[in-house]
């Protein structure tokens, strides 16, 4: 039996499975809270589409309804790519209630959160809280398995506050038959400051046997195609590095096929952040309240303009578009920097804001 995506049709059992060698090194957009919406996922697939998209997550409570603006993400998208949707919860009833009235839609599975290290929201005992207690994670997996006639995937990390639970959460993987696991190869409590443990991607591609994604970290296609190689995983997903670079995807697929990468220059950075701002432009939205939105995304897009990092300390202090704008031509066009090659990975010692990373919070 076939699955409708609108732009193809995937199996719907074993669908991920199947649909892994077609791509030969497959590539996903981490879900990114505030980030990944339909606007975005348009923008990076002008630039080279991953080969699975991921929705932003659907809070899942007693009283929630299906989010019509993420749902748009999946009915609305033009990329001809299939997208999961992610649902975050803990109430079993209520998820299942969820995956069922998605499955309406043209999804490619159903997605369950269980790696979003915000405390607003492990605190709640949902996405990367319920790391803290496998045996639910197995009863909430199995519960959606009944009603899930889709692929059933999950996004993951290998722990709360360590790694002591890593083999009983795979276990609970494998029990319900788990079609795709994306992990993060940190805790919970690691944030995004402590460096990946891939051992942990390698171990879980040997326990598991469906598909594992790597995800943590991955900064440039080089690393991706190194990383997957050393880990055994069957491809990567990527996060805040596609934010800052949206051709890492076409730069994957380029380096595994044995071509040389396509290269963007500085005013090709600069032509993205202006689609950036056209697409998330509100004409309801007082100017300074658009520009701090972009901003969140310029956080990590000036990690790769220059060393110096003048572009993220001018950027960070301008609260109009005109304003902005002089700070990007001075740094990304002027002077002849236009011509001038981006960095493939972030300049050393420059960091994004904690606040735009936790924004990001599953990359």
């Amino acid at each position: 039996m076939l699955l409708q995506t609108g732009a193809q049709s995937v199996p719907q059992t074993g669908a991920v499975t199947s649909f892994f060698p077609l791509v030969g090194f497959p590539s996903a957009l981490a879900p990114m809270q505030d980030v990944t919406g339909l606007d975005f996922m348009e923008i990076v697939s002008q630039y080279g589409s991953p080969d699975l998209f991921f929705t932003e997550y659907f809070r899942v409570h007693d009283h929630a309804r299906i989010d019509p603006i993420i749902l748009s993400s999946i009915t609305e998208n033009s990329s001809k790519k299939p997208v999961f949707a992610q649902l975050i919860g803990e109430n079993l009833d209520h998820l299942r209630r969820f995956a069922e009235e998605l499955q309406q839609y043209p999804i490619a599975g159903i997605d369950l959160n269980l790696g979003c290290p915000a405390p607003r929201v492990y605190r709640k005992n949902v996405g990367g809280g319920l790391l803290r207690d496998p045996d639910r994670i197995r009863t909430i997996l199995l519960g959606l398995r009944e009603v899930c006639s889709c692929p059933l995937t999950v996004k993951t990390r290998i722990g709360f506050a360590g790694s002591e639970n890593f083999d009983r959460i795979l276990d609970a993987f494998a029990s319900a038959e788990i079609d795709l696991v994306s992990l993060h190869a940190r805790t919970v409590k690691d944030g995004y400051r402590a460096r990946p443990q891939y051992d942990y991607v390698a171990r879980a591609v040997d326990l598991l046997s469906c598909p594992v994604l790597l995800n943590g970290e991955v900064l440039c296609a080089k690393q991706a195609l190194e990383a997957v190689e050393n880990t055994g995983a069957a491809g990567v997903m990527i996060g805040r590095s596609a934010i800052r670079n949206p051709w890492i995807f076409r730069q994957i697929r380029d380096l595994h096929a044995g071509r040389e990468p396509f290269v963007p220059l500085l005013c090709d950075l600069y032509d993205y952040v202006n689609k950036l701002k056209f697409a998330l432009s509100r004409p309801m939205v007082a100017e300074i309240k658009q520009v701090a939105r972009l901003k969140k995304f310029l956080n990590f897009i000036g990690l790769s303009v220059d060393a110096e990092g003048s572009f993220l300390h001018r950027m960070r202090r301008v609260v109009t578009w005109s304003e902005l704008d002089l700070v990007c031509r001075e740094l990304m066009i002027d002077q002849g920097r236009g011509d001038w090659p981006m960095a493939m990975r972030p300049y050393p010692g420059l960091v994004a804001r904690p606040s735009s990373e936790e924004s990001a919070c599953q990359g």
